[in-house]
């Protein structure tokens, strides 16, 4: 009896559905349609994208074909609303399809059905057409040629027609219901991955290494599978959190034919974000790397600075080193303010630093890459290493007064043999509790464990600085 009822009700939704799913028609959109395409740029190889066009659909249920999408699409995040027409359109189904069409997929398709080999008879000089079932498409060809077996034939796979359920680009399918006959302004927004963006600069410092002129450029890498056509681009600079986080340099084609005049870019806060809004379109092609000016600044004062660092482990154990020599480092910092001619939020990135020659030329110097920095914030870069000047480290005594306490003796001797005086900060990170017992010249405590030396270091000139610490729990 219940086998009875379930086959009457299969057979009432069979009558029920057949005729609407027959009376669907299929609409497709592409790129063609588009009327804006605004492109949100995330730093963390996201974007957000969302794509306005203009489509003209039948009344009623149908199925809508929403094509030239990102191939790196997130499907879940899809989000499709008609602009003019809410009450109207509604959606009922969803679908992403990602089938994509290739040689082997149609040959696939194929199995178990007639297609053509055509071939080029080079005995005879013409081509051959020959009629054949594909039997297997696994791992090569099986056909049937004329009641015989062929494994593999040589020549030009003909097929009759493109199978509908394979496509040649990522597509969203809609069922819809839509009850006007007028064309839909239709939104689809959804978050797409493989499209990043970072800052790049370009620092050039004058002859005395005082003031400099810094440029930013802000770089596009879009590998998501689309292209954006004069899109409204936004950048958002911020560390947002996301539940996956998946990662991710060719060619790049560059927007700066011409040094900008004017920023390029409007700068806003944004939630906890900064976003900086393209004030023009531009076109993001895929497979692109693009770069635009973020901003020039003329005049930023700088100052260098040269500095040994020591280590904490070094207070609690013989200091014994082949080589004495230490690494003397040099920095160049800056204030992000309107003071110093700068004063925008400064996203992320690497900035390279160039100095002319006495030549005119200019050269590399070295690069850093800086945080996410605010305004009126102070920017630190490591350029490298001194070339010129020399410091030494030896460890003149060492005592262990318990099990946790230690007292040691250094000598730190720096060396000038550039043609001017020079300033070196020693940092010294001490360790636990501890107390300078003498020193040869004055210092400042930085923080809890860390102290400085500041010695200026005569042209052709050596400063040996001298002093002696406790330390321990």
């Amino acid at each position: 009896m219940m086998k009875y009822v379930s086959c009457i009700i299969s057979l009432v939704v069979i009558f029920c559905v057949s005729p609407v799913m027959a009376d669907i028609s299929a609409s497709k959109s592409t790129i063609d349609d588009q009327v804006g395409v605004e492109v949100t740029v995330y730093n963390s190889n996201l974007g957000l994208i969302k794509d306005r066009r203009t489509i003209s659909m039948p009344a009623g249920r149908g199925e809508l074909r929403f094509m030239d999408v990102a191939a790196s699409i997130m499907p879940v995040t899809v989000h499709i609303k008609s602009l003019n027409d809410t009450e109207n359109f509604m959606v009922l189904e969803q679908n992403y399809e990602y089938d994509l069409m290739n040689s082997e997929k149609l040959l696939d398709k194929y199995v178990g059905r007639k297609i053509k080999i055509i071939d080029w008879n080079r005995y005879q000089d013409r081509k051959d057409t020959v009629e054949a079932t594909l039997l297997s498409n696994n791992q090569g060809q099986i056909y049937r040629i004329n009641n015989e077996i062929y494994l593999g034939h040589p020549g030009i796979k003909v097929l009759p027609e493109i199978p509908e359920n394979l496509i040649a680009k990522p597509t969203l399918t809609w069922l819809y219901e839509h009850q006007s006959k007028k064309p839909l302004d239709l939104q689809v927004s959804y978050l797409t991955n493989n499209i990043n963006w970072k800052a790049d600069y370009i620092m050039v410092v004058n002859a005395d290494d005082t003031a400099s002129d810094l440029s930013g450029w802000v770089t596009i890498d879009n590998r998501s599978g689309a292209m954006y056509k004069n899109a409204v681009l936004k950048l958002i600079a911020g560390e947002i959190h996301r539940a996956e986080a998946p990662r991710v340099e060719q060619l790049y084609e560059m927007d700066r034919a011409k040094m900008a005049a004017a920023p390029q870019f409007a700068e806003q806060q944004f939630f906890e974000y900064h976003i900086y809004d393209l004030q023009r379109k531009t076109t993001i092609k895929d497979k692109q790397t693009k770069q635009i000016s973020l901003f020039e600044a003329a005049g930023v004062n700088i100052e260098k600075e040269f500095l040994v660092y020591g280590v904490s482990s070094y207070f609690t154990r013989r200091y014994r080193q082949q080589n004495p020599k230490q690494p003397v480092e040099v920095f160049v910092t800056f204030k992000n303010a309107e003071s110093n001619n700068l004063g925008m939020p400064l996203p992320g990135g690497t900035i390279r630093v160039y100095k002319e020659d006495t030549g005119g030329s200019q050269q590399f110097v070295g690069e850093d890459r800086v945080d996410h920095t605010p305004k009126d914030e102070e920017v630190r870069l490591k350029i490298g290493e001194a070339f010129d000047i020399v410091a030494e480290r030896h460890q003149e005594d060492f005592r262990q007064i318990t099990t946790k306490r230690f007292e040691t003796e250094w000598e730190v001797v720096l060396r000038n043999h550039k043609d001017e005086a020079v300033t070196v900060g020693i940092v010294e990170p001490l360790y636990g509790n501890w107390n300078i017992l003498r020193s040869s010249h004055p210092y400042k405590k930085v923080d809890a464990f860390t102290i400085r030396f500041d010695v200026k270091v005569p042209k052709d000139g050596e400063v040996k600085v001298t002093y002696r610490v406790e330390v321990g729990l």
